[in-house]
């Protein structure tokens, strides 16, 4: 009866705490959109004459700075318990709102003020676009880790795509950037994969490969049992993104290297930094509240992938060094 007594209690707490969070989402875009307004009555008043009063414009400027002030607020008062990811795409929407304001105020300042310019037409429009974003931030923690995963995912793609296309379409990885003369110049040696370079270049796929596989496994973890509910799962979705952000870098180092000259000792070392990262990730998903008891097995199975490609790219780069 004392634990249903206090289920009782704690459920007014609950309805204040999600009625506050709507209250901050509708603030957000209210905000914003007055933001937006008050650009847009900036711009129509220095757009043709007669210029506002003295008055006038420093109402205006003050009305503005209000209204931003008001934006960046919501920012800084943006609890972290709420989620590191979440506060990112909050804090850069306002940075472009801000950025957008300036560059207004900067063609306005040098304008002569005669006529409404084409770059003042752009600008305002940019403002309206930064503060229209604010309707599209992800509403929660777990949203904004997706979305960062999801970007991710499409990076390294590009990154494994780029291998592909470069490995299918001539012998030589620079024809499409080199002329004849240039090519000449470097010679063969620097400019062809050998043999040997491709064996290697394939087992390093399969590293890339295991990466892009890792953050599609990240993303639907997240997607399908991911939770907001308690600072402990927020914090566990911050982990996984903060592990998650160095993987698509560490797969555009691993490419570049791949280039010829290909650098052996350098692709084993690339190669084994990559893997780290992955390893990483995947054992602090273990740990996770979106890591259900039934995706151990493709946690396992990843963890065995990324030890076999690395293996394979070490006996073909130490075989070859």
């Amino acid at each position: 009866m004392s634990d249903n007594s206090c289920a009782d209690v704690l459920v007014p707490l609950r309805n204040l705490s999600n009625a506050i969070k709507c209250i901050r989402e509708r603030m957000k875009a209210q905000a914003a959109k007055a933001t937006s307004q008050e650009a847009t009555k900036l711009s129509v008043a220095f757009s043709k004459p007669p210029l506002p009063s003295k008055l006038d414009s420093a109402r205006l400027a003050e009305s503005i700075q209000k209204r931003l002030l008001a934006l960046s607020t919501i920012y800084y008062w943006f609890p972290k318990s709420q989620g590191i990811t979440l506060r990112k795409p909050i804090r850069e929407a306002t940075v472009q709102v801000l950025d957008g304001v300036v560059q207004l105020l900067d063609i306005l300042l040098v304008s002569p003020l005669q006529s409404i310019s084409q770059e003042q037409l752009m600008s305002t429009g940019g403002v309206w676009a930064s503060c229209d974003q604010f309707d599209h931030l992800p509403k929660d923690n777990r949203a904004a880790v997706l979305d960062m995963v999801a970007s991710y995912i499409a990076m390294v793609k590009d990154a494994r795509e780029e291998m592909e296309q470069a490995l299918s379409e001539s012998q030589d990885p620079f024809s499409d950037v080199l002329d004849n003369d240039e090519i000449d110049a470097r010679g063969n040696q620097d400019t062809y994969w050998s043999q040997t370079d491709r064996q290697l270049i394939s087992k390093c796929m399969g590293l890339i490969k295991a990466a892009g596989a890792c953050l599609r496994k990240f993303s639907n973890a997240v997607h399908k049992n991911g939770k907001v509910d308690t600072p402990e799962n927020i914090a566990q979705l911050d982990d996984l993104a903060d592990s998650s952000r160095e993987i698509s870098p560490s797969v555009d180092d691993l490419v570049l290297s791949l280039y010829p000259p290909v650098d052996y000792t350098a692709v084993d070392q690339i190669a084994g930094k990559l893997a780290f990262t992955l390893k990483k990730s995947l054992q602090i998903i273990r740990s996770c509240h979106f890591c259900l008891e039934a995706d151990m097995s493709w946690v396992r199975f990843l963890e065995g992938a990324v030890d076999h490609n690395l293996q394979e790219v070490k006996l073909l780069s130490h075989g070859s060094s």
